[in-house]
């Protein structure tokens, strides 16, 4: 039997004065923690560059590469990794998947070298543009991987977890993931492809509602919608001249409202399948001046979706043009001194993948783009929508952004507000990738632009030191709203991308220890150091501070904090059961003392039933009286270790989803 102090779980939370932490929750410390923060080093940033990408198709030197095999037969591999480095950054778009082998080998040399950022940055691209089976590279890529990527709770399960926290907290769930914006806004046809003016009063997207022609071919058109005191009117059609017989669709304005950039299909003075165009707004409110953007930016393929920087001297757009990495990328355009774009170039390898990538939206303020792929290395379904930020003059490795967006169909045309409070996006279900609606709902934490201060820490056992497992969730406090709940890693890290100067609660859950809660102020990268104890639940948990007044059986409010723990363990662990079991010394009428112990442990279970309430049959109380002492009763010390209330935990015999699955 352990007699542990309350609560059982130990926390060391390394802290500096950078990081205030708040008060356990439900459980106070009683000897106050042992507290310390790493200060972290900035994220690692991408080193390799690519100029010859828009410059030529293939590098080719085979002097290099026969010096570079003599380096390595030599085992001279410090020589051999700067030959073969300064070789890859040569490399031209048909590099890629050519000659993915070199990137495969510069990488082992990054590993050899101990150097594993640079290696898994290069294994990243060899898994993103190999065009061969590449399986044992994989698997050696998950191996790698195991303990730094995310294992996010399945949506589904999340929802229970959610759930079970609303029956003991006032924490929130994320509003309306997945809300579709109605049939004001959506018809039964394909309806996608948002974007919004400067001030969030408009909205545009386009629509296949309408048909041409005899065999009533779907025509892809602009509507438009105003939003007035929070609700979205009736969706109208732009009208001529921007719809047209042709099929036009994927607009973006400019800040002051007066340029439409959009795309327009088969049109007679277009250069390829589909192109992008720019409208001008005249005085009356009409759009005129429609001009064809040129061959610098459009090629004989298709070319959509455009999306403007910040300070609208540069124009995103995705394009299926040949020469790229896949079946489509992503190309930007600069504008030059003239007012005409230059000639377009492709975004390169980080961003691009031998599969696709579309439906680029760069936010209005800061330099982060989003994107939505098929070939990036982490997709919840077919497309999903990353986001990658620009750091000095090259982009970041794209992060999934969770699945409080993205599902198990297709996510695309990804669109926030300026301030950074509404997505808008099409998505589509599983069952049926080609019908697109438009959804909008609050942004999650993870699609955030400033979600980038990093909070990672690591949770052990305080007696073995070994891992531990289970979730790890973190709410918003500022408003309430949690962020999408992940999986402890196999080695007992974790990780987070939150907003700097914010508020959080961490929870920790497992049926193998009491629930962790901790509330961050957060001001920097932070590191937590995590140490509780585990349960055994072969053993009896005895709490010091569960001490009944002489002859009495009320519960005071010292022992609230430690049954609340009991309580909401049971909540979150439904397939387990709690005993009970209250004894006392052998001072005084045996009977008594019995009829003393059950009234204890009565107490005790009715305390918890209405503290949560559990379903019958989960608890059962039990009082010995002085029937199982633990040790002769020779002195007052003796007396005191026998009184007691005994916890066991009963694990279920098959045990269902559970925290810790």
């Amino acid at each position: 039997m352990k007699r542990l102090n309350a609560p059982v779980i130990f926390l060391l939370l390394l802290l500096a004065p950078l990081l205030c932490l708040g008060q356990l929750k439900h459980t106070p410390l009683q000897d106050g923690p042992d507290v310390k923060v790493k200060k972290k080093a900035p994220n690692q940033e991408m080193h390799l560059d690519f100029p010859n990408l828009n410059r030529i198709a293939h590098y080719k030197d085979s002097k290099k590469l026969s010096e570079i095999q003599r380096l390595e037969r030599r085992k001279q591999y410090g020589q051999a990794l700067k030959l073969l480095e300064g070789y890859v950054r040569n490399f031209g778009i048909q590099n890629f998947y050519k000659d993915t082998n070199l990137l495969w080998r510069l990488g082992q040399l990054y590993e050899r070298q101990g150097m594993m950022n640079q290696a898994m940055e290069v294994y990243r691209l060899v898994l993103k543009h190999h065009r061969s089976d590449i399986r044992q590279v994989q698997s050696y890529y998950d191996s790698l991987e195991q303990n730094t990527k995310d294992y996010y709770v399945p949506l589904s399960y999340y929802y229970e977890l959610v759930e079970y926290r609303k029956s003991i907290s006032t924490y929130q769930p994320p509003r309306g993931v997945y809300l579709n914006m109605g049939n004001t806004i959506n018809s039964i046809y394909e309806d996608y492809g948002p974007t919004l003016n400067a001030d969030n009063s408009t909205l545009i997207f386009t629509s296949k509602r309408t048909f041409q022609g005899i065999e009533s071919k779907p025509n892809e058109d602009l509507y438009y919608s105003h939003n007035s005191n929070g609700y979205w009117t009736e969706a109208q059609s732009f009208g001529k001249p921007i719809n047209s017989i042709y099929n036009e669709g994927s607009a973006t304005l400019t800040r002051d409202g007066k340029t439409l950039f959009f795309a327009r299909c088969e049109s007679p003075d277009g250069f390829g399948n589909c192109d992008l165009y720019k409208a001008s707004l005249q005085p009356d409110g009409s759009w005129h001046e429609i001009e064809n953007l040129g061959p610098n930016v459009n090629s004989p393929s298709w070319d959509s979706q455009p999306t403007l920087s910040p300070n609208e001297d540069t124009l995103y757009f995705a394009s299926d043009r040949l020469g790229g990495f896949g079946l489509s990328d992503i190309y930007y355009t600069h504008k030059l001194k003239n007012g005409q774009w230059a000639k377009a170039q492709n975004m390169g390898p980080i961003i691009n993948t031998r599969q696709s990538e579309v439906s680029p939206f760069y936010h209005p303020k800061y330099k982060v783009l989003y994107f939505s792929s098929r070939g990036q290395l982490f997709n919840f379904g077919d497309f999903d929508i990353y986001k990658t930020y620009l750091v000095g003059n090259k982009w970041q490795e794209p992060r999934n952004i969770g699945p409080l967006v993205n599902g198990r169909g297709s996510e695309y045309y990804f669109t926030i507000d300026s301030q950074s409070q509404n997505l808008y996006y099409a998505r589509s279900e599983e069952s049926d990738l080609k019908n697109l609606d438009l959804f909008s709902f609050p942004l999650p934490m993870e699609a955030h632009p400033l979600a980038v201060t990093k909070v990672e820490g690591i949770l052990r056992d305080s007696v073995s030191n070994k891992p531990l497992s289970g979730i790890i969730s973190i709410i918003d406090l500022d408003n309430g709203i949690e962020i999408s709940s992940k999986y402890i890693r196999p080695d007992g890290s974790f990780a987070f991308h939150l907003i700097d100067n914010a508020r959080y609660m961490m929870i920790i859950q497992s049926p193998d220890f009491f629930t962790i809660e901790r509330e961050l102020a957060l001001q920097q990268d932070t590191s937590l150091q995590i140490m509780t104890r585990v349960i055994d639940h072969n053993i009896p948990i005895v709490f010091s501070n569960i001490e009944f007044e002489p002859n009495e059986s009320n519960i005071t409010e010292e022992m609230h904090p430690v049954l609340d723990e009991v309580a909401y363990f049971l909540v979150e662990n439904p397939g387990f059961r709690l005993e009970i079991a209250g004894h006392t010394d052998s001072a005084g009428d045996p009977e008594f003392n019995q009829i003393l112990s059950k009234d204890r442990a009565d107490a005790i279970l009715q305390y918890i039933q209405h503290k949560v309430r559990l379903e019958d049959g989960r608890i059962d109380a039990y009082g010995y009286g002085s029937s199982k002492p633990l040790r002769e009763e020779k002195t007052e010390e003796d007396r005191r270790i026998n009184r007691r209330v005994e916890f066991r935990l009963i694990k279920p015999v098959l045990q269902g989803r559970g925290i810790g699955r």
